[in-house]
């Protein structure tokens, strides 16, 4: 008999994973913060809500290739570990992710 897996310590459940359509973000609350979760063919990403560069709602925008492309001013980063792609500014905040049981958990950056 297999144990069950159990979250992250610290790990909050979201929704389950088939709210997440594949190649879509969706956002969440998390201890009074913001997330963006996104489902791409390579895993879960969690990352904070918030673009850097305006505030621009990252869930909202356009996934591929493990990257996002926030909805306002068109600025590229990573899902995996936050960096600016093609441009300078701050990285997005990343989050730790994981799903049991079909549960999609996150566990907040500190």
């Amino acid at each position: 008999m297999n144990p069950v897996q159990a979250p992250a310590r610290g790990a909050a459940p979201v929704c389950p994973i088939a709210e997440i359509p594949d190649g879509e973000g969706r956002a969440a609350t998390i201890e009074g913060r913001r997330i963006a979760i996104f489902r791409t063919p390579a895993g879960l990403y969690a990352i904070d809500q918030a673009c850097p560069h305006a505030g621009g709602p990252l869930a909202d925008g356009i996934a591929a290739d493990c990257t996002v492309i926030c909805p306002l001013h068109e600025r590229r980063y990573s899902l995996s570990d936050g960096s600016p792609i093609g441009h300078d500014g701050p990285p997005v905040i990343t989050h730790g992710v994981e799903v049991i049981g079909g549960i999609v958990h996150v566990t907040i950056a500190v």
